[in-house]
């Protein structure tokens, strides 16, 4: 099954001027939020006048689908080496690991604002969803080329797993106390860890 696409209206995010812009306005979103953020105060971070910056974006609510857009993409480039790694299970443990080393305090202020958004915007709840059935499919994928197992009989089997991967990851990725907390970390891992024990070594019959 083909992962949906997860896209914005205008720019894409994989131009560079717009990636360029996405990347100088995160740490203004983050700061202020959906609500207090102004599309003044963001054409600012990025360098631009107001009316250049409509160009790009015709609302915040085209700038958070913007944001997640190049997330899955950043994700889906990941996945890709995943998939290229001679021993790919041990490449998305490594991944995971380093995913939740860099969650820093401004990703997790914007990601809980992106999902605060979604609660009051359908068009951002909608992409937001695609972006996690986005994920499922990426991770699905890893199982199914580490265990020998048909992408049908993958996703019957592991649908569970992979939602619970990335719940918990999102979750860690929204958490409000931002204090380093390498044990909390660690307990992550570890229920990530118990949950890619079983897929190499699933049968391909049961």
């Amino acid at each position: 099954m083909e992962s949906p696409a997860v896209t914005a209206p205008g720019q894409s995010p994989n131009q560079p001027r717009t990636a360029g812009i996405l990347t100088a306005i995160r740490s203004t979103f983050a700061a202020k939020g959906f609500d207090g953020t102004s599309m003044n105060d963001l054409a600012r971070a990025a360098g631009m006048s107001v009316g250049n910056f409509y160009r790009y974006f015709p609302s915040k609510t085209a700038i958070v689908e913007a944001l997640v857009a190049q997330d899955v993409d950043e994700v889906r480039v990941q996945f890709q080496a995943i998939l290229a790694a001679p021993d790919k299970m041990a490449a998305l443990r490594a991944g995971i690991a380093q995913h939740l080393e860099e969650t820093g305090p401004d990703d997790c202020r914007l990601a809980a604002e992106i999902s605060a958004s979604a609660l009051r915007q359908s068009e951002i709840s909608t992409t937001c969803q695609r972006m996690e059935e986005t994920v499922c499919d990426m991770l699905l994928e890893v199982f199914a080329a580490v265990s020998g197992l048909s992408p049908e009989t993958c996703r019957a089997r592991f649908s569970s797993q992979a939602r619970f991967v990335v719940l918990v990851l999102r979750g860690y990725g929204q958490r409000s106390d931002l204090s380093p907390d390498p044990m909390l970390s660690q307990l992550i891992r570890r229920s990530i860890d118990q949950i890619l024990d079983d897929i190499p070594l699933a049968p391909a019959h049961g």
